[in-house]
């Protein structure tokens, strides 16, 4: 030990400076919300192996160190550079395989709102910084390799590395020891779960876990009374919305709208608090779960439930004369879920017609798309009622740029909707990609001002279900966010009845008779408050339950009658 210390003092700072560089690259910290990362006070634990390695093979080292690690330092960082971030920034782990296929639309949807110079710069940043990664990991891996060519460093180095390695053992949560050591979380098994989602998918088990049972979807609808009725997915509309006090300011603005016009047109509104099976996107995950009564949290229940032939809210309410419809002005392209459901009508982009400005990627604001709905389903004389699902799209990410509200709604669907000046300044309020939260709140406040109006506008007892699909990401809702989304039911107060009576559609099944009183009436609500919906449109903490344990609630409710 002492010759070690006496002849190559000169390569211990450097052996020092090569160990403390690879722990950094593996213990690094998300800055929430950003791309950003800060050091870290952690020890790897894959370092510790990487190092007990290199000393055990020092015949191969300086092969290893030149050809095989380095590579290999590289990918381990990458892979814990996106353990941190992704739940910063998106609110849960980044699946590898099913979320890397949305990564086209996302660059096209981000293309469009940033300056091609930026993502240019942004390409040569990641290439220049993984370059830089592997020659630093090259230059510290071959001085560790060189360190061990020595017997007593070799010793030392290995020792020391195969005691860090017997602490970061003692600590797992199965042994119940104490912590003494802090150390990062390895990023080898999240590399393990993304093969093992590969292996679910190609493998022998492709299509899931067996479903398990779902809810009983044999409701008469009675006590809608042949009413229409809507259920709207406000794209990530969570529970954000009202516990961040800066976004609430704004979003409330849009809430006061919708909750007045729920009075002036003589409506009540219950509401409650569900908890999503998503965070941040993969908003499909909550439309079949609502739809299903089926709880999906993955990609592979749900490829595996679309594979089967389960019936859905969809089924119930054709099974009692409904039109079914899918209002979906987010869809740009074919859309082969569609048959799993089995709607009579999907209006996708191309139906719905649109033609004026461009506002973001999703370029049909939501406003339009409930205008256009009514004139191509609302004036059909002598129609069924029609069960309408509508997943909305201008609160969807990045939030913006939103299209002014045109409260004159017989212009909505007009070449000059909107004011050049109005136009002009909706599309230079681009959103700020590194602060979400001013852009969110705007858009969830055109949202509710646009529901307000659309009541308003349509004063016939159709019954509305308004519920958030997911959180929005962690970048706007915080880390550690909940999942909770609120819902909303709206129907006729008791003893009010249509302006326009809509008494040619009495006949169907689930209605009354001909020239009866039609719509839900109290009953419907009494019954969800039963299940633990309140008053108001404020929800209250804590959730009635899952997103999919709604379903026998909402079937149960619309059975309800006076």
């Amino acid at each position: 030990m002492a010759r070690l210390l006496l002849s190559g003092w000169r390569a211990w700072p450097a052996l020092a400076a090569s160990l403390f560089l690879l722990n950094a690259s593996m213990t690094f910290e998300n800055v929430w919300p950003t791309l950003k990362a800060r050091w870290g006070s952690t020890l790897s634990p894959e370092l510790a192996l990487g190092v007990l390695l290199i000393a055990v093979a020092h015949r191969w080292a300086g092969r290893l160190s030149r050809r095989v690690l380095p590579g290999l330092w590289v990918v381990l960082v990458a892979g814990h550079y996106l353990d941190v971030t992704a739940p910063g920034l998106y609110g849960r782990e980044f699946n590898l395989y099913w979320d890397s296929q949305h990564l086209g639309n996302v660059a096209a949807m981000l293309a469009r709102d940033v300056p091609w110079w930026l993502i240019a710069l942004a390409v040569g940043a990641v290439v220049l910084v993984v370059f830089v990664a592997f020659t630093l990991a090259r230059l510290a891996m071959q001085q560790i390799a060189g360190s061990v060519e020595l017997a007593p460093a070799r010793r030392v180095l290995g020792s020391v590395a195969a005691l860090v390695v017997a602490f970061w053992i003692a600590q797992q949560p199965w042994t119940g020891l104490p912590a003494v050591i802090p150390f990062a979380d390895p990023v080898t098994p999240a590399y393990a779960r993304q093969a093992r989602y590969v292996l679910a998918t190609f493998g022998p088990q492709a299509t899931a876990p067996p479903l398990g049972p779902g809810p009983a979807l044999n409701a008469t609808l009675e006590g809608l009374r042949g009413a229409d009725v809507f259920v709207i997915f406000v794209e990530s509309y969570g529970a954000v919305a009202y516990d961040t006090p800066e976004i609430a300011e704004v979003v409330g603005v849009g809430l006061a709208d919708f909750e007045n016009a729920i009075d002036e047109t003589d409506r009540r509104v219950v509401s409650a608090y569900v908890e999503a099976p998503t965070f941040g996107g993969s908003s499909w995950l909550a439309h079949l779960s609502l739809m299903s009564g089926i709880e999906v949290r993955d990609q592979y229940t749900y490829a595996s439930l679309m594979a089967s032939d389960r019936e859905t809210m969809i089924t119930t309410f054709a099974r009692r004369g409904y039109r079914t419809v899918a209002l979906m002005p987010g869809m740009r392209q074919a859309w082969p879920e569609g048959a799993f459901y089995g709607f009579d009508t999907i209006y996708g982009r191309d139906l719905l017609e649109y033609e004026g400005p461009q506002f973001g990627w999703w370029s049909i604001p939501d406003q339009y798309a409930l205008a256009k709905l009514e004139e191509l389903e609302g004036s059909r004389p002598a129609r069924a009622p029609i069960f309408v699902v509508f997943p909305t799209s201008t609160t969807h990410a990045p939030f913006g740029p939103v299209a002014p509200y045109q409260p004159d709604w017989s212009r909505v669907l007009t070449a000059d909707a909107y004011a050049p000046a109005e136009v002009e300044a909706a599309m230079a309020a681009r959103p700020d990609l590194t602060n979400l939260g001013p852009s969110y709140a705007k858009a969830m406040a055109y949202e509710f001002v646009s529901l307000a109006g659309y009541l308003r506008e349509q004063r016939d007892d159709r019954l509305l279900v308004v519920i958030g699909d997911h959180q929005p990401p962690a970048a706007v809702s915080g880390p550690d966010a909940p999942w909770r989304v609120p819902v909303h039911v709206i129907a006729r107060r008791a003893g009010s009845s249509s302006e326009d009576g809509a008494d040619a559609r009495a006949g169907a099944d689930g209605g009354s008779n001909p020239g009866a009183e039609r719509g839900p009436r109290d009953a419907v609500l009494r019954r969800l408050v039963v299940h633990g919906f309140q008053e108001g449109l404020r929800p209250h903490v804590p959730s009635i339950g899952a997103m999919h344990e709604l379903v026998p609630m909402l079937l149960d409710a619309f059975d309800a009658r006076e």
